[in-house]
């Protein structure tokens, strides 16, 4: 008897429907995040033991309603179904659908079931179908749709095992199609599966409802089905109506004769905690309440963890230089390597406490609410609805935050989007918002119960929020349009949030955050040593020679050393850079030593702090065991002798941060997203100049 074959199982259903939740649970830590073939579209796929030993690739899709797509992530889902040759073309298919909403639900199952590719149907959240009182006839309603139904609550992990005991099982596909498509275009359904060689009347009927979207076949096959078309006077849209009118007339009755409902006219919890969270008035008010909430826990829950990392780290490095003989290799690995690393590694609490509670937000149905009630300001500045989504995720990072501006369907509305999202605070800017906060101001409570410090973070996000509306107000009138966008969104149930659901947000997002920017800190890091540590001319070479001169005569060794180390930082290839760009950003405050910060945090932002750790590691005594903030509170202004990190700078260096577009990959996938790369040439000249202009005022302001 042949092995079965390991299976390819595609995991598809509406927004909102447990999908994510289902997938998480069935392959756990065991995922990977891509990248669909050809496109920018995230893919999730992990691996899913079968009971029967197997191994299944299981790919979470694109969450859509119907097989017609409205936007570029509902495309994937199309492509993969409808091509054959597809590499995720499913060998099964598990349609989720929400067990309490299943009339909605059901479109997007009747059109997969016609394709006649085996799929079973999970009934998800069916604790809270129980709640709104919903009895199914699971039986007669699997008989009515002609397929396997597993019932599940993908938070409690109920049906879980019987649904992988049905993946292993023969399924089926029936005989006759739910909805008899034939009866619409007979002959150009003829034509086209014998043009194309199929057997699915609904495949061959979707090439011709979609050839020109359908990216799989070529120009003169495009061609041939628009002939086929116009012989047989095929027109997509009322067809396409009729269709789904039709779909619709027949779920209906199904569901009616197979789910009895015994709920009560009174309101749901859902719409009683709504009233109150989607109010005109106290909507707002929790809204900046929760954001609040946030942003003081940040600072008050990572500063053990953090200041245990940042002492780890300086004993590791102090560790290394002892360990290793003394020489160049001992230096770049202590004063380059570990003390860039060092400036990623300190901020993993907060980002962490960061994508946990939007992972909270998001799994509890909150986040939602805050979108909905957010489109009510949005639209005034020239903004769509959805464009509050990308907002919102561009808190945690901009590149999938400006990738989520696919589901806006407005050419215009996308665009504006695109062009403001990088203004949101991202978690890459929180290292650098929360060393300079630690440095100049003091960490003190307002009013006896507000953080200051978390004050100052929440006032930076709420900044970068202004800025983006601002920014989208102007570019309503620049750009010109005369597409009418429109807003329609769910509004989920609440429930308890899934631990395990967050619990793999924080991992995955913590260590992409890490490894991502780890990868570029080091390979800045060993560049900015390698320039730090030489340079050129005799100012350098001959550096102990020009500091004895200045030095007096009474200097004790430890003062030559520190003297000769900043003498040699100053004339070396990266600070003869600094000197270079210092004119112009002196008005701003800044010195040399963050001209070569700013230059390399183009880069990635939270580069700075690397940076900055990379350059007053290298000018530091060697015996010195400081941390990064340490020696920064003791950096000295040569030209005032007063203290270098005032208020003045520390809020002009995060107002510049909170504005300038400095991240390399942002810039990579606007260009992806719009195609060319004049946006992202505007986008960055604008960005730079109202970083310049925000940060030059702020100084002179504090000053």
């Amino acid at each position: 008897m042949a092995a079965k074959k390991d299976l390819k199982i595609a995991l598809v259903g509406n927004p909102n429907s447990g999908k994510t939740t289902l997938f998480n649970l069935l392959t756990g830590l065991k995922q990977k995040t891509g990248n669909f073939p050809g496109v920018t579209v995230d893919k999730k796929s992990g691996m899913l033991k079968l009971p029967d030993g197997r191994i299944a690739e299981l790919t979470d899709l694109p969450g859509t309603y119907s097989i017609y797509p409205k936007t570029l992530d509902e495309q994937i889902v199309q492509e993969v179904l409808l091509d054959q040759d597809h590499p995720q073309h499913p060998d099964v298919i598990i349609v989720v659908a929400d067990a309490s909403n299943l009339k909605r639900n059901l479109l997007l199952f009747t059109q997969i079931r016609d394709l006649n590719i085996p799929c079973v149907l999970v009934l998800n959240m069916m604790d809270l179908a129980e709640r709104r009182k919903l009895k199914f006839d699971l039986r007669s309603l699997a008989i009515d749709l002609g397929v396997k139904i597993v019932p599940t609550n993908s938070r409690s992990g109920v049906g879980i095992e019987t649904l992988k005991n049905v993946l292993v099982q023969e399924l089926k596909t029936p005989k006759k199609p739910f909805y008899p498509v034939k009866d619409l275009a007979e002959q150009t359904i003829e034509e086209i599966k014998s043009v194309f060689n199929l057997n699915e009347d609904y495949r061959a009927y979707q090439y011709a409802q979609q050839n020109v979207r359908l990216s799989f076949l070529t120009e003169a096959q495009r061609e041939e089905i628009e002939e086929i078309k116009r012989n047989n006077g095929f027109y997509d849209v009322p067809t396409q109506s009729q269709e789904v009118l039709g779909r619709y007339a027949l779920i209906s009755e199904i569901v009616d004769r197979n789910i009895k409902t015994e709920q009560a006219n009174e309101l749901s919890l859902t719409q009683r905690i709504d009233k109150i969270v989607t109010h005109k008035v106290f909507g707002y008010a929790i809204f900046a309440a929760i954001l609040l909430l946030i942003f003081q826990a940040i600072f008050a829950w990572a500063e053990w963890p953090m200041a245990l990392i940042e002492t780890s780290m300086a004993d590791l490095s102090t560790w290394v230089k002892e360990a290793l003989p003394a020489g160049v290799i001992n230096d770049l690995i202590t004063d380059g390597i570990i003390a860039g690393l060092a400036g990623v590694v300190v901020f993993i609490p907060q980002i962490a406490l960061l994508f946990g509670f939007i992972s909270l937000l998001e799994e509890s149905g909150y986040m939602s609410r805050a979108v909905f009630l957010m489109d009510r300001i949005m639209r005034s500045f020239g903004l769509n609805g959805k464009s509050v989504v990308p907002l919102v995720s561009g808190m945690a990072c901009a590149i999938p935050a400006i990738m989520a501006t696919r589901n806006i369907e407005s050419w215009k509305d996308r665009l504006i989007t695109i062009f403001v999202t990088p203004f949101m605070s991202c978690s890459a800017r929180l290292p650098v918002y929360t060393l300079l906060i630690a440095l100049v101001v003091p960490q003190k409570d307002v009013l006896g119960f507000i953080n200051l410090q978390g004050l100052v973070l929440t006032s930076l996000y709420l900044l970068g929020l202004l800025a983006a509306i601002l920014s989208a107000w102007v570019m309503k009138f620049i750009l010109k349009s005369r597409e009418r966008s429109y807003f329609i969104m769910e509004l989920p149930g609440y429930k308890l949030p899934k631990w395990k659901n967050v619990g793999l947000t924080i991992y995955e997002k913590s260590t992409t955050f890490v490894f991502e920017a780890g990868k570029v800190i080091v390979a800045i890091s060993i560049i900015l040593w390698v320039l730090a540590s030489y340079g050129p001319g005799e100012r350098f070479n001959n550096a102990e020679e020009f500091v004895l001169r200045e030095l007096p005569e009474s200097a004790t060794e430890e003062e030559f050393e520190n003297a000769l180390s900043a003498y040699k930082l100053e004339h070396s290839y990266a600070g003869r850079f600094g000197k270079l760009i210092e004119p112009a950003i002196k008005p701003l405050g800044y010195d040399w030593k963050i001209g070569i910060a700013l230059i390399t945090s183009f880069a990635a932002r939270e580069v700075f702090v690397g940076t900055i750790s990379t350059i007053y590691s290298i000018g530091a005594d060697e015996e010195d065991e400081l941390t990064i903030k340490e020696k920064l509170a003791k950096e000295i202004n040569p030209r005032t002798g007063e203290k270098m990190y005032t208020p003045a700078l520390g809020f002009s260096l995060m107002v510049f941060y909170a504005f300038a577009m400095q991240c390399m990959s942002t810039l990579a996938v606007v260009y992806r997203e719009t195609k060319g790369w004049k946006w992202p040439f505007i986008q960055t000249i604008y960005m730079s100049a109202v970083a310049y202009l925000a940060a030059l005022a702020t100084y002179n302001i504090f000053s």
